[in-house]
C-alpha cells in the first residue's frame, strides 16, 4: 500500500510511457479473459487494466479510479502480443456509453478481418468515471440465473460476497469528476497507447483511432493535441499516434458537435472564450455528473443493464424486471416518459405502465427500439412487437415529428408505436426479433425487414455480460462542456496541430436513421451511409443481415484496417 501511495504522489505525467516510479510494468497491468455467450466464437475478449494514477493535484477519488481499462478483442488464431497484430482499432465511447457497447461491432470486425486474411484487434476504451460503478448485482444475477439477485442487491439491501450496495454516488463522491474533461480524456488515451505500444513508429503504422457519437469529437481533439507542449517535437502529436481515423455515426472533428448543418464552430477570441469557460467551470463543479431528475441518471442507466440481464436470462418471461422495480419518483417518471402512449397517460399515470403484461424481450425492445424509444441517441433497430395491438405513440413527441428537419434527426427516422392494452393478463406483449418480423399489416405500418438490423438477444447480451458496462452511470459534465470550449486558452494551448485530422485518412460510417451531422469536410474522408441503421445500430448490428449479406459497418472497418491509405 505504501508503494502505491508513493507512486500516486510521485507520478510524473510527462514521463516515458506514463512511467510510475516504484511500480514495474508487470505490476501495472492485468488482463482477464471475458466469458461470453457470443456466437462469434472465433474471437476472444479480455478486459485489460493499467495502473495510471491521476495527477497529484487531482481531487480526492477512490483508488480504483487510478486505473485505466479497456476491452480487447482479438482472433483466437491471432498473435498473443498486440504489437504483432496487423492493425489495432482503438475506440472512444459516446455519451453515457461504456466499452461493452462495442461488443458486437468489435467481434464482427475482428472476424471479418480474419476472413480477409489479416489479424486485427479492437480496443474499446472505458472512461475513468466508470470506476465509480458497482456491477456486483448484475454479475451475481448472471451467475445465479435469477434477476432478483440483482434487484435485491440494488434495492433491497441484500449482501453479495460480503458487500452491500452503497447507493448511487453523488455529492463529494463525484466532485473529482469536475476535472475529468477533454484534457484528461485524451491524455488517458495517449498514456494507455504509450504503455501498451511503446514504439511510436509502430503506433503510427498500426493504430487506427476513432469512436462512436461523442467519441468522434474526442478523437478530433486527440488528433490536434500536443502532449508535451512543444510544437517542434512531433512524436507526441496526437495525429502521430494513429495511422487513420474511423467515425461511427459521428464525424472526426475537434469542436462543438453541430446541431444544425452549415453552422461552423466560432473561433472566439480568448477575451470572450475564457469568461464563458469560467462560467461552464462553475457548472462542472456544481454538477460534476451529467444527469437529469429522470430518464438519464445513474439509476436509470443501470436500469437498462438490468433490462438486458432479464432478457438475457429469460427472454420470454413476463414482467420480471417491472415486477421487482421499486416505486420511486425517478423510476416512475422514467417509465412514464419513455413508455407512455400519450400525454394524458404520462401526466396522470393512468393506465400505469407497470400494468402492461410484456415479455422481458418486449420490455427491452420498448426501452431501446427505434419504434418506441423517443430519443435518437438511444435507438437501435431490434425488431417489432408481436401480434398484440398497438397505437401511434404520441408522447413525448407527436406522430410525424420524426420527419421534421433538425428536430427529426434527434428522434430517429422511425414511426413510433405503443401498446394499446394495459392490465389484461390475457394480452401479453411479445417481441419479434430483427429477422423474425411477422407479415401483418400492423407491422408493415411501422417497419420492414430492410430497416431492422440488430438482434435483441445480442443486444441483451452486450448490456448484461461484459465486465465493463454498455450504459455509463457517471458521465462527466466537464467532458461535454469542454467540447464547446475549443477557443478557450486552457484548451487552445494544447491544440497545436490544427491540421491533425487532415493528416490521416478517415472512414466515416453513418446510419440513415442516426444522428444527422454535416460532412466532415476532410479531403481524406471516405463517407459511407448505411441504410436502415440507427444511432446504436452502427455498434450493435447483427453479423448477418436480413438481405443475407454480412454486417456493413464491421465489413467496412475490416477493409479500412487492411488498407487505410
Amino acid at each position: 500500500m505504501t508503494t502505491v501511495v508513493a507512486a500516486v504522489l510521485l507520478v510524473v505525467v510527462g514521463s516515458p510511457a506514463g512511467a510510475v516510479p516504484g511500480v514495474s510494468g508487470a505490476e501495472r497491468r492485468s488482463e482477464t479473459p471475458v466469458v461470453s455467450s457470443s456466437p462469434v466464437t472465433e474471437v476472444e475478449a479480455s478486459v485489460v487494466s493499467v495502473f495510471a494514477p491521476l495527477p497529484p493535484d487531482a481531487l480526492p477519488h477512490p483508488p480504483e479510479c487510478d486505473t485505466l481499462s479497456y476491452l480487447r478483442w482479438k482472433s483466437v488464431d491471432g498473435p498473443t502480443e498486440s504489437a504483432d497484430a496487423d492493425r489495432i482499432l482503438v475506440a472512444q465511447p459516446g455519451i453515457f456509453e461504456g466499452a461493452s457497447a462495442f461488443e458486437s461491432v468489435a467481434g464482427n470486425t475482428v472476424s471479418a478481418a480474419a476472413a480477409q486474411g489479416s489479424y486485427v484487434e479492437f480496443w474499446a476504451l472505458d472512461r475513468r468515471s466508470n470506476c465509480l460503478e458497482d456491477h456486483t448485482g448484475t454479475r451475481a444475477a448472471l451467475a445465479t440465473g435469477n434477476l432478483e439477485t440483482a434487484t435485491n442487491y440494488y434495492y433491497g439491501g441484500a449482501e453479495i460476497d460480503g458487500r452491500t450496495f452503497d447507493g448511487f454516488a453523488d455529492g463529494g463522491r463525484t466532485a473529482w469528476l469536475s476535472n475529468q474533461g477533454i484534457e484528461q480524456t485524451v491524455r488517458d488515451q495517449y498514456d494507455l497507447l504509450r504503455f501498451e505500444l511503446p514504439d511510436q513508429k509502430l503506433r503510427k503504422e498500426k493504430v487506427l483511432c476513432g469512436g462512436h457519437s461523442l467519441g468522434g469529437f474526442v478523437t478530433g481533439y486527440f488528433a490536434e493535441w500536443d502532449f508535451d507542449g512543444n510544437p517542434e517535437t512531433l512524436d507526441d502529436a496526437g495525429y502521430n499516434q494513429c495511422g487513420g481515423y474511423f467515425a461511427l455515426d459521428t464525424i472526426v472533428k475537434a469542436g462543438t458537435p453541430p446541431l444544425v448543418r452549415g453552422i461552423p464552430d466560432l473561433d472566439l477570441p480568448a477575451a470572450v472564450a475564457d469568461p464563458i469557460a469560467d462560467l461552464t467551470g462553475l457548472v462542472d463543479s456544481a454538477l460534476p455528473v451529467l444527469a437529469l431528475p429522470a430518464v438519464i441518471n445513474p439509476e436509470t442507466t443501470n436500469l437498462l443493464a438490468m433490462a438486458g440481464v432479464a432478457a438475457r436470462l429469460d427472454p420470454g418471461g413476463v414482467n420480471d424486471l417491472v415486477n421487482v422495480l421499486p416505486n420511486n419518483v425517478n423510476i416512475d417518471a422514467t417509465l412514464r416518459a419513455l413508455l407512455s402512449k400519450d400525454a394524458l397517460m404520462a401526466t396522470t399515470g393512468n393506465p400505469s405502465v407497470r400494468t402492461l403484461y410484456a415479455t422481458n424481450d418486449a420490455v427491452l425492445g420498448a426501452l431501446l427500439d427505434d419504434n418506441s424509444q423517443p430519443f435518437g441517441f438511444l435507438q437501435a433497430s431490434v425488431g417489432f412487437i408481436g401480434a398484440q395491438p398497438v397505437v401511434d405513440k404520441a408522447f413525448p413527441t407527436l406522430p410525424g415529428m420524426e420527419n421534421l428537419p433538425v428536430v427529426g434527426s434527434a428522434l430517429g427516422d422511425a414511426k413510433k408505436a405503443a401498446p394499446a392494452l394495459y392490465g389484461d393478463p390475457n394480452t401479453v406483449y411479445t417481441w419479434n426479433d430483427y429477422d423474425s418480423l411477422d407479415s401483418s399489416p400492423q407491422t408493415a405500418r411501422y417497419t420492414d425487414s430492410s430497416s431492422e438490423v440488430t438482434s435483441i438477444s445480442q443486444l441483451a447480451r452486450s448490456l448484461a455480460e461484459p465486465p465493463l458496462d454498455f450504459t455509463e452511470w457517471y458521465f462527466p459534465t466537464k467532458l461535454s462542456t469542454d467540447l464547446a470550449q475549443s477557443s478557450s486558452t486552457a484548451i487552445r494551448e494544447h491544440r497545436l496541430h490544427r491540421d491533425g485530422v487532415h493528416r490521416n485518412p478517415i472512414l466515416t460510417l453513418q446510419g440513415t436513421g442516426g444522428i444527422e451531422l454535416p460532412p466532415s469536410g476532410r479531403p481524406g474522408d471516405r463517407p459511407i451511409v448505411v441504410q436502415g441503421y440507427n444511432h446504436l445500430d452502427v455498434l450493435t448490428a447483427a453479423r448477418t443481415q436480413n438481405n443475407g449479406l454480412p454486417e456493413v459497418v464491421s465489413t467496412e472497418l475490416a477493409r479500412f484496417a487492411a488498407n487505410p491509405s
